[in-house]
Formats: C-alpha cells, structure tokens, sequence
C-alpha cells in the first residue's frame, strides 16, 4: 500500500456533515446523469493516502469542481458513519462491505452509459461473488495483507507464519515488539487462519479461541495500529508489522536500507481483498461520483494510480497498454490463484462478533 491504503481515522467536519445530512434523499436523479456530468463538489470518502494527489488536482481542473476527500480507518468505521447520516458521493469499500451495503440498500446501481471506462476493466472483476455483474461497484484496486518483517531483527531464516505476531516466545525477542492492524475482520481472521480456520469461520467457540490468542500475545503487541504501521517497521520501531500489500512495499522500497526488510504472506493462508467505488443512495451529487469514477477508469489514469499506490490493478487496459509499472504487474499476477488466500465474505448477523470480539482481546 504503498504511499498507499494507510488507514486514518476520518472524523466529518461539522461544517460538512451539516450539509450532508439533509433528508437523506440524495441529490440529482443518478440513472440520468451523461457522461462526463458533473452536478457539484465531490465528497470522496476513502481510505488515506490511496490516491495520487496529483489525478485529484488534475480532475479538479479539468471539470471545475473541488474533491472534499475524508478518510476511514476500517470498512466497519466506514459503514457506521453512513449509517449515521453522513453523506458521501463516492466511497471505497472492500469486497465483502460492498455486499453489505447492497443487501442494506445504501448504494446506486452504476450508472453505466456514464461509465464508459468500465469496458476497461479485467473482465475477472465483472463476476464477483459480492456483486455478480456488477450492478453497484467497479473494482478500484486489489492486494493482500501480510506481515512486513524486519529480517535485521527476526533472522533471514525466519518462518513465514502468524506466529510473527501472535506467539509470545517469539515475539519476547523483538525490540520494540509487533504491530496489528486495528480491524476487526484481518486481525480476528489472521489469528483464525493461524488457528487453523477459515477467516470467514463463523463458530463462536473458533472466535473465541481467535480472541484468547490475540489477548495472550498482548505483552509483545506494541500497538494495535491500521496507520503508521508501515513507517513503525522501516524506522525500526516495531520487528514485524501487519498490513497492506501495497503500503508495505512503498515504504520497504523507501527506506534506507530496504535489504532489511521483506513483505510476506503467513503459510497458514491470508486476505486477498478487492477494493471498490460505490456510489450512496444518499449521494448529493452523484453525476460527478460517476464522472470521476469514470475518470479513474480512464487507462493513463488508472496507471497513474497504480504506479504511485503500488497495489493490484483492475485496468486491463492500462496494463496491456504497458503503462503500469511491470515489477508491479509482476508482482500481484498471480493474486487470484494462491490456494492460501481468502477473501473476506460478508457473515451476515455474525459481523458484529468480529468487532466485539477483537475490543474483548485488547481490553
């Protein structure tokens, strides 16, 4: 993730959530915008430092409108500040919060005679099982979560496993101890996959289990963490860190001595997530929302993104044009097919335990 997916909690401003709340019917009719309309600013809410500033500055200029951008720390922060009145014209949740949020009937279909630039799309990311079509997403960016590991500190002979963070005679021996992600779904799910379940397991006594694991590795955590952690493992803070694909790689390949550092998968199997752009019904200016999603659809575009965020990209047009950068294209080829990886499923009425869970563990 890398100048990438690092998650900051987005606190609305008052200002803004004054104007947003209204009476939550939405702006213009999203079925008849054209392409390229624009019907005000853009209230973009996503996860920090995933976009280029740079494609932000540029689309402001081209169709004179302001992109208002907030920022998320997790699906679930995300989910409950929609569902307190906040309003939104774009939003980018992952795979399985998308079919959250259709089942809630929080989201616009696409639009897509305003969408042109969805044709420019793998066709792999047109059958998804959180949106068959799709109807209401198109896929924003994909990657992992693993472990980034200090190797000066661990060893180069280090066993690739969630036992890097959750098993404490090893993490005894780290200076400075580990870092998790603060969110429910990877860090229940990776203490589940260390046990030996399914991410998406949906037996309390597994859950519970996955709970006792995190709360005994608590004295080698140094901090539950979905920001800094990428900047706490390069600056030597932390021996090993749990996060994005994409941030990890940015800040590995930035740091002074990046021999020392290595981005793993644990062998016990972890995420692949789908990112996507959503429209909310509730959407004050949703002819932009579909403008600037289809801005970033655009193949020169899209690779931009790519290149400055280092993560997967969905655009088959910008990587079969040669523009995304190849040690990138390379390196998230072979994403879809790892026996190990899961993709995090929507559990329905069991979601909530993620989150109770995980609060029991740190507390």
């Amino acid at each position: 993730m890398k100048r990438a997916r690092k998650l900051v909690v987005g606190l609305v401003a008052f200002s803004l959530f004054i104007t947003a709340c209204g009476d939550g019917d939405g702006g213009a009719d999203a079925s008849a915008c054209e392409v390229d309309q624009v019907d005000g600013d853009l209230n973009f809410y996503n996860w920090s430092e995933y976009i280029d500033p740079e494609l932000i500055t540029a689309f402001e200029e081209e169709y004179g409108v302001d992109v208002v951008e907030d920022f998320y720390e997790s699906n679930e922060a995300m989910l409950a500040q929609l569902q307190s009145g906040a309003v939104y014209d774009l939003i980018v949740p992952s795979d399985y919060m998308v079919g959250i949020m259709i089942e809630e009937g929080l989201l616009h279909e696409i639009n897509d005679a305003a969408v042109p630039n969805l044709a420019n799309l793998d066709p792999k990311f047109n059958d998804l099982p959180y949106d068959p079509g799709p109807q209401y997403s198109a896929a924003y960016q994909f990657g992992t979560t693993g472990l980034g590991v200090n190797v000066a500190v661990v060893g180069e002979d280090f066993t690739p496993s969630w036992a890097l963070l959750f098993d404490p005679e090893l993490t005894a021996n780290f200076p400075g101890g580990v870092s998790v992600l603060n969110d429910p779904r990877e860090t229940m799910g990776a203490a589940l996959k260390y046990l030996g379940y399914s991410l998406n397991d949906t037996d309390l006594e597994h859950l519970a289990e996955a709970r006792d694991l995190i709360a005994a590795a608590k004295d080698g955590i140094a901090t539950f963490d979905s920001d800094q952690y990428d900047e706490a493992l390069v600056n030597q803070e932390v021996a090993v860190s749990h996060g994005y694909s994409g941030n990890m790689i940015v800040a590995i390949g930035e740091a002074e001595n990046p021999d020392d550092f290595q981005y793993v998968l644990p062998e016990e199997g972890a995420t692949f997530w789908i990112d996507n752009m959503v429209v909310p019904t509730t959407a004050e200016n949703p002819c932009t929302a579909f403008t600037f999603m289809n801005y970033l659809l655009d193949a020169d575009n899209g690779a931009t993104l790519t290149n400055w965020n280092y993560y997967g990209s969905p655009n088959k047009a910008a990587i079969d044009a040669g523009l995304i950068e190849q040690e990138v294209v390379d390196f998230y080829a072979d994403t879809f097919t790892p026996e190990n990886l899961e993709i995090i499923e929507d559990t329905g009425d069991y979601e909530i335990n993620f989150t109770d869970y995980l609060a029991e563990a740190k507390s």
